[in-house]
């Protein structure tokens, strides 16, 4: 190996379990002495070479085992000595690195041996989808008095690779990278790509804040509990109650890009009053723990794109039908369950094809004089479409079912296109905000069909109006589902939505068309009718102004006024 390819490398690293055998005790295999001859003679060789040699693997963390390789004089050869391990996955002694390197230190003292110290091999399992621990231990690894860190890894694993004995049979295996198999940047890559060490070290400190908020178990303080509440909507709701001096909590797992910066704007905002909890609905532990004095619900957290329902379905499920059954069931278990809101879509009504559309120059509109004037109602049958359609519509009946049959206290919204400040738009979903930041870019906007579908948009204060006044009178409307939208007075194509862009921003943005997607509706526009009738809400924000009040606030941030 040196001597085909030593000029391409420095180091030698030197295993020290024999062929890497996932059960093999050295304190208790016979050869063990064997062992240690052959790793002493390999790193004398390596060393005469010309290569320096680190000793690596799962036993140097062990002082004892240190202390006899140091007895047997093994460790007098090597150059460096590595540190393996892997917290909160598998074994791991839980005291910090910086711990665990002074007890390595104390030994080699105690021998006179100075060889550098490494951590070779280490890394956090997202497989229970807490991508805020990873970017924590990976904190805690590079803060750790080491000369040099391997982190693993970049990708996760294919599960489907053929499974070996002793080789990847493990489902945690699977979820070591900082990038999803779908390619997805989590977390810890997504910061640290876009703004640094400084930005992953930065929302480190959250987890300090939480614990010096709720150090216990259970949340001591009455509050309002927004699932999801880093987001686009939560970010907005939680300002808006946080501003009226309501206690809140946000649980939210920081998946989806760009909602760190709307946590840490809540947070300049008002301090020490954001309570967070980073975590996952798919945890039932965590979820208990939220509920705890929790006096009203928002459950707005999800997986929220057609498009990555397609590609990865599964997921799809689990987020939204499945973590909802999760909130439910820890709601029932409780002697008082608290009222809860939950944002369903129009896309449990599926593709609409039966209503007939006719074109009318910039739009398609409905030959049915009533949905025309009045758009969709809650009577239309319920037409699941796609991965995202399916998940959303189980998780929509479920909520009206445990009305219906346990008594919780619930309301559904089916929402149409909600829009507004902290939206973070793109191209598979928040298309309102997508096709601005696009046209503050100076980039092209992609259509999918031919332009003349047509939507009714809500601006995210007036949906927020509307949370509130369901809330508010939870005992009339419990058990019901109310489309929630714009309705018949804001509603434009998405032709026709260029064309305001180009009044608001002063030049339309290049427009490329593309094939219809899976489940795109040509007509939806919401018949917000009997929400009006049972609260007396009425949209207030006008999509001219709703628009323009989304642009200046896309102007204000920094990257993008830097374009214009």
């Amino acid at each position: 190996m040196i001597t085909r390819f030593g000029k391409y490398f420095e180091w030698v690293e030197l295993w020290n379990e024999p062929n890497n055998i996932n059960d093999w005790d050295w304190r208790l295999d016979p050869e063990w002495g064997i062992f240690c001859d052959m790793m002493q003679m390999a790193a004398y060789w390596a060393q005469h070479r010309g290569k320096k040699t680190v000793l690596a693997g799962m036993a140097p963390i062990d002082p004892n085992w240190l202390r006899l390789m140091c007895d047997r004089g093994v460790l007098s050869s090597f150059d460096a000595i590595g540190l393996h391990c892997f917290p909160g996955t598998w074994e791991f002694d839980s005291q910090e690195w910086s711990v665990n390197v002074q007890n390595c230190l104390h030994v080699l003292n105690q021998y006179d041996l100075e060889p550098q110290l490494w951590i070779t091999e280490t890394g956090f399992s997202t497989w229970r989808h807490d991508e805020y621990e990873q970017l924590r231990a990976f904190l805690q690894a590079l803060a750790a008095p080491v000369d040099r860190l391997y982190w693993y890894s970049l990708y996760d694993l294919h599960s489907d690779l053929p499974s070996q004995e002793g080789f990847h049979v493990d489902e945690r295996h699977y979820h070591m990278g900082l990038v999803r198999q779908d390619h997805t940047p989590k977390l810890l890559y997504r910061l640290w790509a876009t703004g640094g060490l400084e930005s992953v070290q930065d929302m480190g400190q959250l987890k300090a804040r939480e614990t010096q908020q709720h150090p216990e178990f259970p949340i001591r303080q009455s509050s309002v509990l927004i699932t999801g509440g880093a987001g686009f909507i939560g970010t907005n709701l939680a300002h808006r109650l946080l501003s009226a001096g309501q206690p809140v909590v946000l649980l939210d797992n920081l998946s989806r890009p760009g909602v760190e910066n709307n946590l840490r704007w809540l947070y300049q905002q008002h301090g020490d009053k954001v309570n967070i909890e980073i975590g996952d609905v798919r945890d039932r532990w965590l979820l208990r723990r939220v509920l705890q004095n929790a006096r009203m619900v928002f459950h707005l957290a999800g997986q929220v794109a057609v498009t990555t329902s397609l590609k990865n379905p599964l997921q799809d499920f689990q987020v939204n039908a499945l973590g909802t059954l999760n909130l439910l069931e820890e709601m029932r278990s409780l002697p008082s369950p608290p009222p809860i809101v939950f944002t369903s879509t129009n896309k449990v009504y599926g593709g609409l094809e039966d209503i007939h559309l006719r074109r009318n120059c910039t739009r398609y509109e409905p030959t049915d004089s009533l949905i025309r004037l009045n758009g969709i109602n809650e009577k239309r049958p319920l037409s699941f479409y796609s991965p995202y359609g399916c998940s959303k519509g189980t998780a929509d009946q479920y909520i009206i079912d445990y009305a219906r049959t346990f008594g919780l206290p619930a309301v559904v919204f089916r929402m149409s296109c909600i829009y507004g400040p902290h939206q973070c738009g793109c191209e598979d979903q928040g298309w309102v905000a997508h096709f601005l930041i696009r046209a503050l870019k100076n980039q092209s906007v992609t259509l999918y069909g031919d332009g003349l579908q047509v939507r009714d948009v809500l601006f995210v204060e007036d949906l927020i109006d509307a949370f509130l006044l369901a809330q508010a009178n939870i005992d009339t409307l419990t058990g019901q589902a109310f489309n929630i939208g714009g309705g018949s007075e804001n509603t434009t194509s998405l032709l026709e939505f260029i064309e305001l862009i180009g009044k608001v921003h002063g030049q339309k943005p290049r427009v490329l068309f593309d094939q219809w997607r899976s489940g795109d509706q040509r007509y939806y526009v919401s018949d917000v009718r009997m929400f009006q009738a049972a609260t007396g809400w009425k949209p207030q924000v006008s999509i001219r102004q709703g628009v323009e009040k989304l642009y200046h606030w896309l102007l204000q941030r920094e990257p993008l006024a830097a374009v214009r």
